[in-house]
Order: structure tokens, then C-alpha cells, then sequence
């Protein structure tokens, strides 16, 4: 336990024993009651560690032998109950799987073991409790909750390729009943105090931190002699068991559900499902059993590690500014300049508000601006009505966005943004007007999605504080935000701008200067495998539906009336580039006759590659089949998966070999976060890895030689697989 300090008070008001460690404090008060206080002071928060468990248990063992104890409380001594397990450990813990196996089972039946010891043990939750956290309040008798709208509460292991394996996945059906409970585990739901209570998921609220400890105690007293649900030959499951009618079609639909969601990819959702099953017709000692093998399991499997490693740590480190210089002061913002008030615009103005940055949104005239200010009053109108906001929060929101067409009103701005059309003619006389009145030490940043950043600072008196920040539509709801740096962006300038993005609860990439920089050029190359796909005969319908099989968000030919065919041709037209590649020119001209020759230019037109009836659901446009000659026997489906999934990750590649991708990391990142990358393969560049690079290297050389050469395999990628080497491990 280390460093254990013990104390004898000499006034019955205070406690009688106390000891402290560097995982909590115990102690027992006069009355009997020992509570146990969690405060990890080595690590951030409070974690689910092995540490923690052994030392827990062996304190917990302590209490129930102890005949000066009644019960014992187990809270926090943070904001934050338990944040979950430790995903550092669980990285690389799994050597010796059958070890791994034996060492949790022994964690079951010490936990069983105070579950049956004949002592209350209550949680007294006073601060979020996720995945492990929650698992150990779970094995309490009885749980209370602060009730506080900052605290959430629930199991969002399925997330990481996981399933609750401290018993959770066994024991939440028994509390919430088998549909609420597999959805709970299936979905990663993280509940507030009020639903949990509602769902079983918790026994009671208290208001206050002192009647949470107080109504513990109460429970203590009144129930001596405390029996777990699945314990208790009384107990009904919510809804019924698994072998009553209702239980058994509950199963049904939900093993039909993960199936179409999921198309086989996270094999953990077919692990809670077969867990659930298994568990719920044997004892819960043999259930644990079959939990924790399966937990083992599906912490094996290339999905899980790919997405602790990108979904968790990469994610986390992005987050925290990993990429940020160091040795820089940080950016004090007050005011933000707002160039342009169109939907992105608009966007920006509306989270760099809700922060309570004060923002200047202009536009050419102030109807433009003030149309952009009524954004945010939708926003958060749909808030209100939902009860995740007040209307004082969004009165106050409102009042730091002013609307104008002057250019002076930017002139004390610490920061401006240009959002104005994709036209590098309009950005320079942007760029102009704004520097003749913004101070020389502020930054500037354009929001362009395609042009170079170096070009667009051409025009700058001080290229170096002029930066790219690719913001993702919808701005209130896209994560990621691609940090884009010129050739003479100076370190300030980078530092700052990453400021801004984590002050405004986004998370940041930072690449290098080239057309189409990360984001914008390899997400292109989806909608253009799509068409070119189509144009060789494969119906519309199958290209969308594998696609969304294989885990995109939508289908790429969805993708490209989103973005719209007009933006796409005209993409290509502002190109000055002497000569472009066979496979974008391709792309033009598809795109070039849908748009002038049939009028088909996008979602936003009613009419692209689908229709969009005023009534009624998207559709794809019947003359697909006979303007393509689309035939199903065209292609197999898993030469149309692997095309569309390769064209992707080989484009994330080159990406990296030329420079624009500082890290193997930004590209997972910005892949997921950016246009929906599916995490389970860990992201755009791992999923070379998760093909297996020889295989890809193969794969893509016969893609090649059939499909063309923007399937040709770069001699690092080469190099890489014939030394047996990771994608990772580009530049050793």
C-alpha cells in the first residue's frame, strides 16, 4: 500500500482510525462507518489501474474481518469519481493470454468475495463514473449519485473496441433488464444522474455532497445484511430474463441490430452480445467466467489495439496540443474577426462565442452578417427546446457576435479568420483590407479547404503570422480542425492558432503546405473512386452499400452531392496547376458532363447523382443504371471494397512521404475525425497495417495494372513491407 499513516483522535466526533496512501484514504469514524476516498495523487484522475484494484481489495478484505466496521462508503476525493480503467496498461498487458485470463478471474472472486462477505458497501458517486469506475460501484450494494448534470455515468468500453470486464457486462442486465442494459453496453451510453436513476443504473440522488455521504451512512445502518440482485432468488429482471418471450425477442432484434450496424467490423459488439447470452442462463460466478474471456479476447483482436491506440491515446494527445511548440506564452484571445458569414462563417462565429470570445462577424453588407448572427440564434433555439440550454445562455451567446461591414470594426480582433468563397482573387483583396487595420503582431488565418496556404499569403505584408485553419461543416458539431502551415508561418503563429482550436474545444492537426493539404486530397479521393466505379458499370446502389459496409459514414457518391458537383468542377478549374494527374482530369470530366449536360449539380440543386424530393426520402437518380450501362456482375464486392478503402489509405501515404503529414498519427486522426474514416482500422494510414502491408503492397500493384496508376505503390510504402516493418514505422 506504501506509505500508510495512521492517527488515534481523542474526540469521539472524529474518526477512530485513519490511513492514507497514494491511491485514497480510508478511515472509521466513531459509528462504525468506513469510507474509503479515492485520490490518486499520481495520476490525473482517478483511474481503474492494477494498482488501484489490488490495493482496493485489499483494503475492502481489511473492512469486512474488521469487527469495528458496519459498512463502508466509497467516494472520491476529486470532482471526477473514476474516469475508467487505465488504457496505458491495457496497451500491451496481453502476453499470455491464459495468464490474463487467470489474473481477472482472480479479481472476480476477490470482488465476489466482498459482494458475500455480509457488509454494506455503498458508492457514494460525487463525480463522473465511467467503464471501471463504474463497474466498481456495480459491486457495491447500493449506489447514490450527486445529482449534478456534470456527472455521467456508464460504459463506454464498446468505444474502444472493449466490453466492460469487471463484471459490468454480466451484472447491468440484471439491474437495467436486457434491452435497456444492451443498450447501455452497446451504444457506450453515459447517462446523467437523473436517467440513471430512471434506468436502475443507480438507487438513489442526493443534492448536496454532504446528503450523499449522509444518506450512505443511513443505508448502512438499515441494511445490515445486503444481498447483489443476482444474488437474490427475489430479484425479476426488468422486462424478464432471457427466457421468458419478451427476453428472448429482445435478443433477437438486438443480434439482428449489431449485425446491420456493424456489418462484422467490431467484433466486441458480437462479444457483448454472446456475453449477455451466455451469462444470463448460468450462475453469475460462471458468467464472470465467460465475460472475462471474452474481455480477453476482444483485447487481442487488431481492432481493439487500433482503436486504444488511435481513439484513445492519439486522440488524447491531439487534444492536449501535442503538436503545439514548446517555449511559447500562450495566446491571449479576447476578440475573434469573422471574415465572411456564410454557413462556415457562421459556424465559427457561433463556437468561438459559446467559449466567450467575443466575435466581429463581417460581411459584405450587414444583412449578410446579421443572416450569419441568426445561425447561432438557431443553434440555440434548438438547445433550448432541448433543454441543453437556457435562454439567458443564449442571450448572452448572442451578444458577443456583432454584425457588420466594416472593415475598421476588426482592427482590435486578437485573431481573424477568412471564410469567404473558395476564390484566391476575393481572398487576397480579403487579406489586404484586413491587414491595413489589424495590428502586425496578430494572426490571420484562411479557411480555404483546397488552396495553398503560401500562395494565399503571398499578398500578406507578414506571411509569417498567416496560417490555415480547416474548419469541417458542421462547424458545431466536426471535431477537427486541420492546422495548415505556409512556408514562412513562424512557431508564434502555430502556437497560437492551436491555442485558439483547444480554447474552442477542437481538436488540431498540423500539416504541411500543398494543394488540398491532408484532408481535403485524400477525402477526395472517395467520391472519385466512387464515380469512376460507376462509370465502369457498377450500379450506384451497390458502390453506396458497400461502402457503408465496410464502416463509411455514407456512401461517396452521397458524398459528392453533399459537397456538390459545381464545387468539384470548379475545384479542378481554379487549379492553375500545368498538369494535373490522369485520375483528377477523369474526375473533371465525370463530374464536367453530370453538371452541364444532364444539370445534375448537387444536394443543394435538389438533383445530382440522387433526387431529393420535397417530400420523401433521398433517392438515387434512376438514369444512373442506363447512362453507365451499370451492370452487378461489373466487379465483385470485394474488389469494390478494397478499391475504395485502398485508394484512401494509399493517398494518406503519400501524403506522409511527401511532407504534408507531419505524423503517421495526424493521419489516423485527421482521417476519423475529418470525413469518417472507420476507427476500428485504426484510421487512413493504419489501415495499411490492418490489411497486412504485403498484402496491401499486392494488392494495390494488381490494382494498378487494372485499374490505373493512381494505385502505384510509393517505394518507402515498398520498402516498408519487404523489410517486414509497420506503416508506423516510416522514416526509421
Amino acid at each position: 500500500m506504501g506509505g500508510i499513516s495512521e492517527c488515534r483522535p481523542t474526540s469521539k466526533k472524529q474518526s477512530f482510525y485513519k490511513s492514507m496512501n497514494s491511491l485514497f484514504s480510508y478511515k472509521i469514524d466513531s459509528d462504525g462507518i468506513a469510507t474509503l476516498i479515492i485520490d490518486q495523487q499520481n495520476n490525473p484522475a482517478n483511474l481503474y489501474s492494477i494498482e488501484f484494484i489490488e490495493a482496493y481489495l485489499e483494503q475492502a478484505e481489511q473492512a469486512i474481518h474488521d469487527e469495528n466496521v458496519k459498512g463502508v462508503i466509497i467516494t472520491s476525493g476529486r470532482s471526477l469519481f473514476m474516469a475508467g480503467a487505465d488504457l496505458r496498461e491495457l496497451e500491451s498487458i496481453v502476453e499470455d493470454s491464459q495468464a490474463f485470463f487467470k489474473a481477472i478471474m482472480q479479481i472476480h472472486q476477490r470482488m465476489r468475495a466482498i459482494e458475500t462477505g455480509g457488509k454494506p458497501f455503498v458508492a457514494a458517486i460525487n463525480g463522473t463514473a465511467l467503464g471501471g469506475g463504474m463497474e466498481l460501484c456495480l459491486n457495491c450494494h447500493h449506489r447514490i449519485a450527486l445529482n449534478s448534470a456534470k456527472i455521467k455515468l456508464g460504459f463506454p468500453e464498446v468505444k474502444v473496441g472493449l466490453l466492460p470486464g469487471g463484471g459490468g457486462t454480466v451484472k447491468l442486465p440484471y439491474l437495467l433488464g436486457i434491452q435497456n442494459g444492451l443498450t447501455y453496453l452497446l451504444q457506450g451510453i453515459e447517462a446523467r444522474p437523473d436517467k440513471a436513476l430512471r434506468d436502475g443504473l443507480i438507487d438513489a440522488i442526493a443534492d448536496t455532497p454532504e446528503a450523499l455521504i449522509e444518506a450512505a451512512r443511513q443505508w448502512i445502518f438499515a441494511n445490515p445484511r445486503p444481498l447483489q440482485a443476482w444474488d437474490n432468488k427475489k430479484h425479476r429482471i426488468p422486462g424478464g430474463g432471457l427466457m421468458t418471450p419478451n427476453g428472448a425477442q429482445t435478443m433477437v432484434g438486438a443480434i439482428g441490430n449489431v449485425r446491420k450496424m456493424t456489418h462484422g467490423n467490431y467484433p466486441n459488439a458480437q462479444y457483448i452480445l454472446s456475453t449477455v447470452h451466455d451469462g444470463m442462463q448460468i450462475t453469475i460466478d460462471r458468467a464472470l467466467e465467460v465475460e472475462a474471456r471474452y474481455f480477453t479476447k476482444a483485447l487481442q483482436t487488431p481492432e481493439a489495439k487500433n482503436m486504444i491506440r488511435t481513439g484513445f491515446m492519439e486522440m488524447q494527445a491531439a487534444k492536449k496540443g501535442k503538436a503545439r511548440p514548446k517555449g511559447y506564452d500562450k495566446y491571449e484571445i479576447q476578440k475573434i474577426g469573422m471574415i465572411g458569414a456564410g454557413m462556415m462563417g457562421a459556424g465559427i462565429a457561433f463556437v468561438s462565442a459559446k467559449v466567450g470570445f467575443e466575435v466581429v462577424l463581417k460581411d459584405v453588407t450587414v444583412a449578410a452578417a446579421e443572416k450569419g448572427k441568426a445561425y447561432s440564434k438557431m443553434l440555440m433555439d434548438k438547445r433550448i427546446s432541448k433543454k441543453y440550454a437556457t435562454t439567458e445562455q443564449a442571450e448572452a451567446l448572442l451578444a458577443k457576435i456583432h454584425p457588420t461591414n466594416n472593415p475598421a470594426d476588426i482592427a482590435d480582433c486578437d485573431l481573424v479568420i477568412e471564410a469567404v468563397f473558395e476564390n484566391p482573387t476575393l481572398k487576397y483583396q480579403v487579406t489586404r483590407e484586413t491587414e491595413a487595420v489589424l495590428p502586425k503582431d496578430k494572426i490571420f488565418a484562411s479557411n480555404t479547404s483546397t488552396i495553398p496556404i503560401t500562395q494565399l499569403a503571398s499578398v500578406s505584408a507578414r506571411p509569417e503570422n498567416f496560417i490555415g485553419l480547416h474548419f469541417f461543416s458542421p462547424v458545431d458539431k466536426m471535431p477537427l480542425v486541420e492546422v495548415i502551415l505556409g512556408e514562412k508561418t513562424n512557431d508564434r503563429t502555430i502556437a497560437g492558432a492551436i491555442d485558439y482550436v483547444m480554447a474552442i474545444g477542437k481538436i488540431p492537426i498540423v500539416v504541411n503546405d500543398k494543394r488540398g493539404f491532408y484532408t481535403s486530397r485524400t477525402f477526395g479521393t472517395f467520391p472519385s473512386e466512387g464515380l469512376f466505379l460507376l462509370e465502369e458499370g457498377v450500379p450506384a446502389a451497390m458502390i453506396e452499400n458497400i461502402a457503408k459496409k465496410k464502416g463509411m459514414p455514407v456512401g461517396p457518391l452521397a458524398v459528392l452531392d453533399e459537397v456538390s458537383l459545381t464545387l468539384s468542377k470548379l475545384v479542378y478549374e481554379s487549379d492553375p496547376s500545368p498538369e494535373k494527374p490522369a485520375y483528377l482530369s477523369r474526375s473533371y470530366k465525370l463530374t464536367k458532363m453530370l453538371v452541364d449536360e444532364h444539370g445534375r449539380e448537387g444536394k443543394k440543386a435538389g438533383k445530382g447523382l440522387y433526387d431529393y424530393p420535397e417530400k420523401g426520402q433521398k433517392r438515387l437518380w434512376p438514369e444512373l443504371s442506363a447512362l453507365f450501362h451499370s451492370n452487378p456482375d461489373t466487379l465483385d464486392n470485394e474488389t469494390i471494397a478494397k478499391r475504395i478503402m485502398h485508394r484512401q489509405a494509399i493517398e494518406a501515404y503519400r501524403c506522409l512521404e511527401e511532407g504534408v503529414l507531419r505524423s503517421s498519427r495526424d493521419g489516423d486522426i485527421g482521417s476519423i475525425l475529418g470525413w469518417g474514416f472507420p476507427i476500428y482500422t485504426g484510421g487512413a494510414i493504419s489501415y495499411i497495417d490492418y490489411v497486412g502491408i504485403r498484402t496491401f503492397v499486392a494488392e494495390c500493384d494488381d490494382f494498378a495494372q487494372r485499374f490505373g496508376e493512381r494505385f502505384s505503390v510509393p517505394d518507402s510504402l515498398r520498402e516498408l513491407a519487404e523489410r517486414g516493418l509497420s506503416v508506423h514505422d516510416f522514416g526509421i
